[in-house]
């Protein structure tokens, strides 16, 4: 989230109610709830790390601070920014579960693959609904696209886990 806000901020939103706004703005429901003690206690993280200064608004009975960018702030924000996101692909949680739970013999990976099969089906169902209901624009949207892309390419990979496991499994 730090470099989220980075960006917001060098985005001209200066203080952390505007940095809510602008985040639900863009992804709406999507993006897990964000509470104001998160939102300041990033603030103050940034600040103490020096990527940020905040100055008190002079009459504000709030104690609003508003935050700009420090010159290791942009540095910072501009690596982000060049650097491409790695992939996760060697992280597969329900792969590595299903290898070591066969091999161990504790359960038939036949049964597990269906029950993830389930799972991602549930998946698409719900990030359907999202896509019928959301109208929170094209940021959100784009981020359920690429999420049904990701399940239903999970829905191919386990199939072709499966018809791999079949191949070994029949006598030659």
């Amino acid at each position: 989230m730090r470099e989220l806000f980075l960006a917001l901020i060098a985005g001209k939103f200066g203080y952390g109610y505007e940095l809510k706004q602008a985040l639900e703005q863009e992804f709406g429901e999507l993006l897990p709830a964000l509470n104001a003690g998160q939102i300041y206690s990033t603030l103050a993280r940034l600040e103490r790390d020096g990527l940020v200064v905040g100055q008190n608004v002079e009459g504000d009975s709030r104690r609003k601070r508003v935050y700009e960018l420090t010159d290791a702030g942009r540095a910072t924000l501009a690596r982000w920014i060049e650097t491409p996101v790695p992939g996760t692909w060697l992280k597969d949680e329900f792969f590595m579960k299903l290898v070591v739970v066969a091999s161990a013999g504790l359960a038939d990976p036949k049964t597990l693959i269906d029950g993830q099969r389930r799972e991602y089906l549930q998946s698409l169902r719900d990030l359907d609904a999202l896509l019928a209901t959301n109208g929170k624009g094209v940021a959100a949207e784009l981020l359920v696209e690429g999420a049904v892309l990701h399940a239903k390419a999970d829905l191919d990979w386990l199939d072709l886990i499966e018809q791999r496991l079949t191949m070994r499994e029949e006598p030659t």
